[in-house]
C-alpha cells in the first residue's frame, strides 16, 4: 500500500470506532486472507515466544509474516497474554501491531493490535463454523469462558449463522458469565443468554460449542454429550484431550503452526506419530465441494492464530482510517539518510 510517506498511528478506541457495524467487511477481509495463504501468496515464519521462569503462565509472542495479492503488507503482530492481569482489573491480552511498506520496508502504520486480533480471531472461527454447518439451520450454541474472545465470536457468528437465537455460557468466575450475559443483554438484545452451572451442562446436546479460556492443559476429556456430528471451536487451543482429538474430525488454519507448543493437537501428533488425523484446513473449508469428514463425528477447529489474519485486517482498518482522516500521522521515525546528510562543520 502506498501512503503519503507519514506513519500512522491509531489507538483501540480509534480502530473499534473503524471496525464498528462492518463485521461482514472482516469476515470478507479474513476469507480472502485464508485463501491467499493457501494458494501460496503468503510468507509466514513460525511466532515466537518470550517466557518468563517465574511466571510460567504469561507469555509474549511475535507473529511475522507477508500476504500478498491485494494485500501486499508485511508486519509483526506482538502480543501479550498475562492470565493474572483479571486480578488488578486489565484484560488478560494486549497488542501491539507494526505494518512495514513492502517497497522501503519502513514502517508505515502502528497500531494497537487487541482490537484486531480478538475481531480476526472470531471472524475465523465464525467463517468455519458457517461453512462447515452450511447444510444445518443451528440456533442454540454454547460458550465456554467469558471473556472478549468468545464475546467477539459470538458477535460474527450472528452474521454467518443468523439462525442463532439462544447461546448459554459458562465460566469458573460466576462474574465473568454475568458480565458476558449482561453484554449480550446490551449488544444483542435479542438473543437468549443462559448461564450454567458446569461444563457439563455447556456441552450437553449443543451443536456448536466454542471454546477461550486460558487453559494450559487439556481439562476436558469427554464431549459426547455434545450433540451428533457436533461444531466445536477450540480457540484456546488446550482445553480437549489428545484422545478426544484423536477420536474426531480435526480441522486446523495450519498444520505447522498448530503442531506446536503444547497445543492439544500437538499432543495428539505425538501420541499418533503423524498428522494423518488433521483432515482438512479452513482455507478448505471456504472452498466448495465435499469435505473429508464424518458427519458422526464431532469436528473440532484448533486454529492457532496466523499473523497474516491480523495484517490483513489492520491493512484495510489502515485503509479505511486514512479515507476517514482519523488517527494521528507523523514524519517517519527512522533517521536522516545516511547518504544524503550533511556533516556539521559543512552545514556551518
Amino acid at each position: 500500500m502506498l501512503s503519503d510517506g507519514k506513519l500512522l498511528l491509531l489507538n483501540a478506541r480509534e480502530i473499534e470506532k473503524l471496525i464498528a457495524g462492518r463485521e461482514k467487511d472482516v469476515l470478507e477481509v479474513v476469507g480472502r486472507a485464508y485463501l491467499l495463504h493457501a494458494a501460496g501468496a503468503s510468507s509466514l515464519p513460525h511466532s515466537v515466544f518470550l517466557r518468563f521462569p517465574e511466571n510460567a503462565s504469561a507469555r509474549i509472542i511475535a507473529l511475522p509474516g507477508y500476504l500478498g495479492g491485494d494485500f501486499d503488507t508485511a508486519g509483526v503482530k506482538w502480543i501479550a497474554s498475562f492470565p493474572q492481569n483479571h486480578e488488578i482489573g486489565l484484560d488478560r491480552a494486549s497488542a501491539t501491531l507494526i505494518l512495514n511498506s513492502t517497497l522501503t520496508g519502513r514502517p508505515r502504520a502502528i497500531f494497537d493490535g487487541t482490537v484486531i486480533s480478538a475481531k480476526r480471531t472470531a471472524a475465523g472461527a465464525a467463517l468455519a463454523a458457517e461453512r462447515l454447518l452450511r447444510r444445518r439451520r443451528v440456533q442454540k450454541a454454547s460458550f465456554v469462558g467469558c471473556g472478549i474472545i468468545n464475546f467477539e465470536i459470538c458477535r460474527f457468528l450472528r452474521i454467518a449463522c443468523p439462525e442463532l437465537k439462544a447461546i448459554s455460557v459458562f465460566d469458573l468466575r460466576t462474574s465473568a458469565a454475568e458480565h458476558f450475559q449482561q453484554q449480550c443483554g446490551n449488544e444483542f438484545p435479542d438473543l437468549q443468554c443462559e448461564i450454567v452451572s458446569d461444563i457439563e451442562k455447556a456441552l450437553a446436546g449443543f451443536p456448536l460449542v466454542s471454546l477461550a479460556t486460558n487453559a494450559g492443559c487439556p481439562h476436558i476429556f469427554d464431549i459426547n454429550m455434545c450433540a451428533r456430528g457436533a461444531v466445536v471451536l477450540h480457540v484456546s487451543l488446550r482445553d480437549l484431550s489428545p484422545a478426544i482429538i484423536l477420536s474426531s474430525n480435526n480441522v486446523v488454519d495450519d498444520p505447522d503452526h498448530v503442531c506446536r507448543e503444547a497445543t492439544s493437537v500437538h499432543l495428539a501428533e505425538k501420541i499418533a506419530g503423524n498428522r494423518e488425523f488433521i483432515h482438512c484446513t479452513i482455507s478448505e473449508t471456504l472452498a466448495d465441494g465435499e469435505l473429508p469428514l464424518d458427519p458422526v463425528k464431532p469436528t473440532i477447529v484448533s486454529p492457532f492464530g496466523l499473523g497474516i489474519l491480523d495484517l490483513a485486517l489492520a491493512t484495510a482498518v489502515e485503509k479505511w482510517a486514512r479515507e476517514q482522516g482519523i488517527g494521528v500521522l507523523i514524519d517517519s521515525m527512522a533517521p536522516e539518510p545516511w547518504f544524503g546528510r550533511k556533516s556539521e562543520s559543512a552545514a556551518a
